[in-house]
């Protein structure tokens, strides 16, 4: 109801023709219908005009069809409208107007019912030639006649849509929406980018969003344009829009996303190391969702691309594995022993040993020293990156 709604409001001048002074019995009946206040009154009395003088080429039978297509009242179906609408269409002869009208209902209600989608594409594109050669006329409303047009591409677009034209549909949304600026219209655009994005089919959930944040350059539809190029398998555009979307709001998801992007190409591209580990310390503090995950992998990348560090830390495995083996041979060999009781070669052994023991143990000492100078580097690091986010 909320799409009749808009295009209700949209196209809200339906005009009657003016009744020429004919006395026929026919006319007089036609007369009473349209005069008649009560919709369901007026709607009875047009259907008895048709009833009785159908075929019999009658003057005012295609506007007594045009009027119960487009008049609301009880108990009325969508194909009782779709049925006199067409039959109103058929007859001819009607103003530009109403015809517009009727083009735009019928379309709208095959869209709503999921029904001959082909003619509702059809009705629309007509709807929109119909509003654009009025548009030139003399004495014509220009603006009247685009809000018009306008109107009919979103009818057309919803009719795409329900026919998976997706490619014309974003093609009319947007053509809606140049003449509208409407944001009903790009929201009509975007339950279609989300829809898609659901169903997983990213690649035209994309080509949606796209058209979308081109049209408003809004933060949303910059996220998810994004995100579905990341799930299409086109990192590199991706990470071009999640950092614009990252700079229009600080967001734990979007940093934690070019963080993955990041590691991933500083895997041939190294330079890009500090820059993925950036937006991971970026990712920690700001999403709870991804906080322990995204600290993990910065400090992996922090630690693994420091080459030295890697270094100490195989030096610092060795010396701790060599310093065991040492003491593990020097208690066994002296554990139980008097000093006093050794021989001057045993006890120059053992000097040797423990200075070989007391080497070891300093080298590890100097080692543990660097790592924690690495630590601090990372810690500093962290710290960084709060105050760039303005997080105490």
């Amino acid at each position: 109801m909320k799409k009749s709604l808009f295009i209700a409001c949209l196209c809200a001048f339906f005009l009657i023709s003016s009744l020429p002074a004919q006395e026929s019995e026919a006319n007089q009946a036609y007369i009473k219908a349209v005069t008649t206040a009560d919709p369901g009154q007026k709607a009875q009395l047009l259907k008895d005009y048709i009833n009785t003088y159908a075929g019999q080429g009658t003057q005012y039978e295609n506007f007594a069809n045009a009027q119960l297509c487009l008049l609301a009242y009880p108990g009325k179906s969508p194909e009782e409208s779709i049925e006199h609408g067409e039959k109103a269409l058929a007859l001819g002869s009607l103003d530009d107007l109403t015809k517009y009208q009727i083009l735009i209902a019928v379309s709208g209600l095959y869209s709503q019912l999921g029904k001959n989608l082909e003619k509702a594409k059809t009705y629309a594109a007509q709807a929109v030639q119909v509003a654009k050669a009025n548009k030139t006329k003399e004495g014509a409303n220009p603006k009247q006649w685009d809000q018009a047009a306008g109107a009919a591409f979103y009818v057309q677009a919803q009719a795409m849509e329900k026919a998976d034209d997706i490619n014309g549909a974003v093609g009319a949304y947007k053509s809606a929406y140049s003449l509208l600026k409407n944001k009903q219209v790009i929201g009509g655009l975007a339950k279609l980018g989300k829809s898609l994005y659901d169903k997983k089919s990213y690649a035209n959930a994309a080509i949606v969003f796209r058209a979308a944040y081109d049209a408003t350059k809004e933060f949303g539809y910059c996220a998810f344009l994004a995100k579905s190029l990341h799930r299409s398998g086109k990192k590199d555009e991706a990470l071009k829009y999640y950092k614009t979307a990252f700079e229009k709001q600080k967001n734990g998801e979007l940093a934690y996303n070019i963080g993955i992007i990041l590691t991933e190409q500083a895997k041939t591209n190294p330079a890009l190391g500090n820059e993925a580990i950036t937006y991971l310390l970026g990712a920690s503090h700001l999403s709870e969702n991804y906080s322990k995950q995204a600290m993990s992998m910065a400090q992996s990348l922090f630690f693994t691309s420091d080459k030295n560090y890697n270094e100490k830390v195989k030096e610092l495995n060795d010396a701790a594995k060599a310093l065991e083996e040492q003491t593990n041979a020097f208690n066994k060999k002296f554990g139980e022993k008097d000093e006093d009781n050794l021989t001057d070669d045993e006890k120059k052994d053992m000097e040797d040993m423990l200075f070989e023991i007391e080497t070891l143990q300093m080298q590890i000492d100097e080692i543990q020293q660097d790592q924690q100078a690495a630590l601090e580097k990372f810690n500093k690091l962290i710290e960084q990156s709060k105050q760039q986010l303005g997080i105490s």
